[in-house]
C-alpha cells in the first residue's frame, strides 16, 4: 500500500488538487430552483395559507446538529415575518426520535412541519390525519418502501424528486423551502443571513463538500467571520482565528452543539443559536462546553467497554451493553470503525429494548445492510454512512449473525477507507506558501478530503507528551538521514512511545496554526503504520 507513493512538490500538489474540480465553484445564484424539490411548492403554499389564516403552527426538529440548525433557521425566519411558531425538539431520552406519537401528545396545532426527520413517521402521520392536523415533512434521509400519509413530503431522496443534487442535509431542505415561503408571502427577508447556521449543519452532517454544498459552506464560513448573530460572535471569539475553516467547525463547534441533545436536551443548543444577545449566547455556549466535557468522559468509558465486547472475526461489528449512554453510542461506533476498519453498530440496552447507532466505512452501505434485515428490527432509518435502529434485546445475536451473512457478498475493496495518501513532501516544502496553496481548495470535508502526506521511516529524535492529562504526543523527526533540520508532528489523543528502531512511518495533514499572531504550518498525524 505504501510502496507506490509519489514524491510531490508544490506544483504537483496544486495540479493534483485542481483535478478534483472540473468546473469553477457554483455561485449562490446557480443553486437549483427549490421548486424542483418534490412537493415543495405545495408545502410552501400551505404554510403561507396557514400564516394568512392565523393558524397554529408547530415545528418538530431533531436533536443532532443538523436538526437543531434546521430548527434554528425556521425559528429565526418566523421571528422576522413576524409570526408565532411553537418549536419542539424531541428529547432523545423521554420522547424518542422525530415526530412520533409521544411528541404529538403535547402538540395542539393546525399545521405540523418537520425538519430533518419524518420520512419514516408512518404512525405519527396517521395520528395527524385522525386529528385533522396538516403534516408537512421535510427530511433528507432515505425513504422506506412505505411513505407516511402526509399533506406534503419534501425530501430530495424521494424517487419522484427531480432536484438535481440529492446530497443535501435537513437544514438545506428547510432553507430551500423557506425561500419559497418568502416568495409566496412576498417577504423581504434576506435568505443569505442564515448561511452561517447552514454551513455548520452541512459540515456537521458530513455532506459531500462539492457542488452547491461547497458554495454554501464557503459563503457560510465567510458570513461567520462578520455576522452580528450573537451565536456567531461567540463562535468567532472562541475560535480566535483570522480564518475559520470547515475543520474548526467539525472538530470544535459541532461536537459542542451536538452534546446538548446527546446528554441532556437539544433546547440548550437551540437557545444558543437563537440567543437575542451575546451575554445569553455566551452562557449557553459555556453550558454546551461543560456538556461536551462530560460527553468525552462518558464516551471514553463506553468505548473501552465496547472494545472488550468486539468479535474481531466479524465483518460488521455489533456490540451491546447495559446502561451504555444512548447519547454517545454513535461516537463510540465511529471509534470502533477507526480501530477495526469495519462498519460498527453500538447498542444501548434498557429493559428489553436495544437502541443504537451504526457507522460505516469506505463504500459499504450500512443502511442497505440494515434494511435487508429489518424483519429483526422495531425501527431504523438513516443513510449510506450512518443509521439509527432499535430492536428487542432477544434478537441482537440473530441480528448480528444475519448482518454478517449479508456482508459476506461485499467486495473487500469496499471496506477500504476513503483516505488516500497524496504523496511524500520534502520538509523544505512545508511552509506558509504551502498553507496558502492548501487554502485555495478549502473547504475540506467529505468528498473533498484535506490532502494527506506520507512520512516514511523517518528518524524519531524526541517525543514529548502534551496536554493536562498528557494524552497527546509531540514527535520530533528527521525525515531524511542527510538533513540537519527536524520537523514536528502532533498526534492528538495518542500516547506514542519511542519505537525500538527509532523510526516512524505515518500519514499526516498540514493545517494552519495561529498563536500570538504568528502563523505556522502544523503537521497532524492521521495514522501511524
Amino acid at each position: 500500500m505504501l510502496s507506490n507513493i509519489p514524491h510531490l512538490n508544490k506544483s504537483d500538489l496544486f495540479a493534483l488538487l485542481a483535478q478534483r474540480f472540473d468546473k469553477e465553484d457554483k455561485k449562490l445564484s446557480q443553486i437549483p430552483n427549490p421548486q424542483l424539490l418534490h412537493d415543495a411548492d405545495k408545502a410552501a403554499k400551505k404554510i403561507a395559507q396557514a400564516i394568512r389564516a392565523n393558524k397554529r403552527i408547530t415545528l418538530v426538529g431533531d436533536y443532532d446538529v443538523d436538526g437543531v440548525s434546521s430548527t434554528a433557521i425556521v425559528v429565526e425566519f418566523f421571528k422576522q415575518i413576524p409570526y408565532p411558531l411553537e418549536a419542539i425538539i424531541p428529547n432523545r431520552f423521554t420522547d424518542g426520535y422525530g415526530v412520533n406519537p409521544t411528541v404529538l401528545q403535547r402538540v395542539d396545532a393546525d399545521l405540523v412541519i418537520t425538519v430533518d426527520n419524518g420520512i419514516s413517521a408512518i404512525e405519527a402521520a396517521d395520528i395527524c390525519k385522525q386529528r385533522g392536523i396538516d403534516l408537512i415533512i421535510t427530511d433528507h434521509h432515505t425513504p422506506g418502501d412505505v411513505l407516511p400519509d402526509a399533506y406534503a413530503i419534501v425530501d430530495p431522496k424521494l424517487p419522484a424528486c427531480n432536484y438535481p443534487f440529492k446530497e443535501i442535509c435537513g437544514a438545506q431542505v428547510a432553507w430551500l423551502l423557506l425561500g419559497l415561503v418568502k416568495k409566496e408571502l412576498a417577504l423581504s427577508i434576506d435568505m443569505k443571513q442564515f448561511l452561517d447556521i447552514l454551513a455548520i449543519a452541512i459540515i456537521a452532517d458530513i455532506m459531500p463538500l462539492v457542488n452547491i454544498n461547497r458554495t454554501l459552506v464557503k459563503e457560510g464560513l465567510r458570513l461567520l467571520m462578520h455576522s452580528n448573530r450573537p451565536a456567531s460572535v461567540i463562535i468567532r471569539d472562541f475560535l480566535n482565528k483570522s480564518n475559520i475553516t470547515s475543520e474548526d467547525i467539525a472538530f470544535n463547534i459541532a461536537p459542542r452543539i451536538n452534546s446538548a441533545g446527546r446528554l441532556e436536551d437539544a433546547s440548550i443548543a437551540l437557545d444558543f443559536y437563537t440567543a437575542p444577545d451575546t451575554h445569553t449566547a455566551y452562557k449557553q455556549f459555556e453550558l454546551l462546553g461543560q456538556l461536551n466535557t462530560l460527553r468525552k468522559e462518558t464516551e471514553a468509558q463506553t468505548t473501552q467497554e465496547a472494545l472488550n465486547a468486539v468479535n474481531k472475526n466479524d465483518r460488521i461489528i455489533v456490540v451491546a451493553g447495559e446502561n451504555w449512554h444512548e447519547g454517545v453510542v454513535g461516537i463510540v461506533a465511529a471509534r470502533l470503525v477507526d480501530k477495526f476498519g469495519s462498519p460498527a453498530i453500538v447498542l444501548s440496552i434498557k429493559d428489553e429494548e436495544a437502541k443504537g447507532s451504526a457507522r460505516s466505512i469506505g463504500d459499504v452501505n450500512i443502511y442497505e445492510l440494515i434494511k435487508e434485515n429489518e424483519h429483526l428490527l422495531t425501527k431504523f432509518g438513516g443513510h449510506k454512512m450512518a443509521a439509527g435502529l432499535g430492536l428487542h434485546v432477544k434478537d441482537t445475536a440473530a441480528f448480528r449473525e444475519a448482518l454478517n451473512r449479508s456482508a459476506q457478498n461485499i467486495p473487500d475493496d469496499d471496506f477500504i477507507p476513503k483516505e488516500q495518501i497524496s504523496g511524500i513532501l520534502n520538509s523544505e516544502d512545508i511552509d506558509t506558501e504551502l498553507l496558502t496553496l492548501l487554502e485555495q481548495f478549502e473547504p475540506y470535508g467529505e468528498a473533498n478530503l484535506r490532502p494527506t502526506f506520507l512520512i516514511k521511516d523517518a528518524e524519531v529524535v524526541s517525543i514529548k507528551l502534551m496536554g493536562a492529562d498528557k494524552s497527546h504526543s509531540r514527535i520530533e523527526v528527521r525525515q531524511f538521514p542527510h538533513q540537519r533540520e527536524t520537523i514536528e508532528l502532533i498526534a492528538f489523543r495518542r500516547v506514542y512511545e519511542m519505537p525500538e528502531n527509532k523510526k516512524i512511518t505515518c500519514s499526516y495533514s498540514v493545517t494552519k496554526n495561529e498563536f500570538n499572531g504568528r502563523v505556522s504550518a502544523q503537521l497532524l498525524v492521521n495514522k501511524i503504520f
